[in-house]
């Protein structure tokens, strides 16, 4: 369950609230970024001339993302639920505003509260959870940060937050890392509910 009185929920985006089918690898071979390199650090490490193409390419590629996305099952069933427990939310994501925003509209993803690369140092920095603690004047420790990827939940551990890995069936190699691992937004929803019953 919890370790703490859940006080808010913050969401990625990307693979937990809607599909994204990015072709990272692709992204990598043509910006020639290592495996073992994030890709957004090494756009940052290149001459400064060649970054604002190397961003170019990236937001198109999120661009083109945005519009075939699709909104994961249980995601407005899990929304009114904490709509109805008074418990505020908001997506972090590592996605460009614009695409982001595009992925949040298409979908009709009730969730006002929305911060990307442009707001704030991208994950697994913890500084756009840190903000939403202090902008919710709730201490880090009672939010949850739900993600489907390594960097949410490290950026979970980085501000001190609780954290929830969704696997949509997958087998993650990191999942011991998490305080709460769930199958989908369902499992979630069945999880919030018994803990306050």
């Amino acid at each position: 369950m919890f370790k703490h009185k859940l006080s808010g929920v913050i969401f990625d985006l990307d693979n937990t609230l809607v599909t994204s089918s990015i072709d990272f690898t692709q992204i990598r071979s043509s910006l020639g970024c290592p495996k073992e390199v994030d890709i957004l650090d090494h756009v940052a490490s290149l001459p400064i001339e060649l970054q604002p193409q190397a961003n170019k390419m990236i937001i198109e590629h999120e661009m083109q993302d945005a519009h075939s996305a699709k909104k994961f099952g249980g995601t407005d069933q899990l929304l009114a639920l904490l709509a109805d427990l008074a418990i505020p939310c908001a997506i972090v994501t590592r996605n460009c505003r614009q695409a982001a925003a595009i992925k949040v509209d298409n979908n009709g993803i009730d969730i006002p509260l929305l911060l990307t690369r442009e707001d704030h140092k991208a994950k697994p920095a913890p500084d756009a959870l840190l903000y939403l603690a202090e902008h919710w004047q709730k201490p880090p420790e009672h939010l949850l940060y739900v993600g489907d990827y390594l960097y949410d939940i490290q950026a979970a551990i980085n501000a001190n937050t609780m954290s929830c890995l969704v696997t949509y069936g997958k087998t993650l190699d990191y999942e011991y890392l998490a305080n709460l691992v769930v199958k989908d937004l369902n499992e979630l929803h069945q999880t919030i509910c018994l803990a306050f019953k």
